[in-house]
């Protein structure tokens, strides 16, 4: 089980992060990005998870800005609230939150950054705005195959995870980022959006285990 801290941004914002320890020695830090649903107990979840792989991880509350403390589930209702949130949720702002949650990992050694849906999004521009970062897994980031963000530089290595049957983001943009960026690892998987998190209906096991076992190793390399 993991705490919450808070962090300070470089402007002052103070916000709340989940951080889970390893029981070790850590091999490094993963900074988690939620999705549009706050830290809840699948962001959580996941920290956790990385933390039994050997990493601190810390997942900032991106909607501290806006609403602190927010945390939903997945029906219709919170779907809609969450989408209200990231609408207002300016990405600098998001990236000076980022920032925070990357200077205090980087107190366990190199950091790497993996965010869903929206957080795939501020994982994506992260990897180009953010100083610190060793690496970064976005997964299947709303927006992040757009003209607009194609045209980001990625300064550090990056894997991407996106799902061939994802209503929000086409397969057609994906290729258009790989082709852009040839140096970015590029995975599609037989599934929809969201597919990582199991507390969906459009959670996809196989591709889930897959994605995770290539990030992994893809921290393997660029952690310890």
């Amino acid at each position: 089980m993991g705490k919450f801290i808070e962090l300070v941004a470089s402007d002052g914002h103070t916000l709340s992060a989940y951080r889970a320890d390893p029981a070790g020695k850590p091999r490094g830090a993963v900074v988690v990005i939620q999705e549009i649903f706050g830290v809840n107990s699948h962001i959580r979840s996941v920290a956790d998870g990385y933390a039994a792989d050997g990493y601190l991880a810390i997942a900032p509350a991106m909607y501290d800005r806006l609403e602190r403390g927010f945390e939903v589930g997945y029906v219709p209702d919170d779907i809609a609230k969450g989408r209200a949130l990231k609408d207002k949720a300016g990405v600098d702002a998001a990236l000076r939150d980022v920032e925070a949650a990357v200077k205090e990992a980087a107190k366990a050694g190199k950091v790497g950054i993996v965010g869903y849906c929206w957080g795939g999004y501020v994982s994506w521009m992260a990897a180009a705005r953010v100083k610190g970062l060793a690496c970064a897994a976005p997964y299947y980031g709303g927006g992040s195959t757009t003209d607009e963000a194609i045209a980001e530089k990625p300064k550090c290595p990056v894997m991407a995870h996106y799902g061939e049957k994802d209503e929000h983001i086409s397969v057609e943009s994906v290729k258009k980022l790989a082709a852009a960026h040839p140096t970015v690892t590029v995975h599609l998987y037989p599934a929809p959006h969201g597919f990582n998190c199991d507390q969906r209906g459009s959670y996809d096991a196989p591709s889930a285990k897959l994605a995770r076992e290539r990030t992994l190793a893809f921290f393997r390399q660029h952690l310890g």
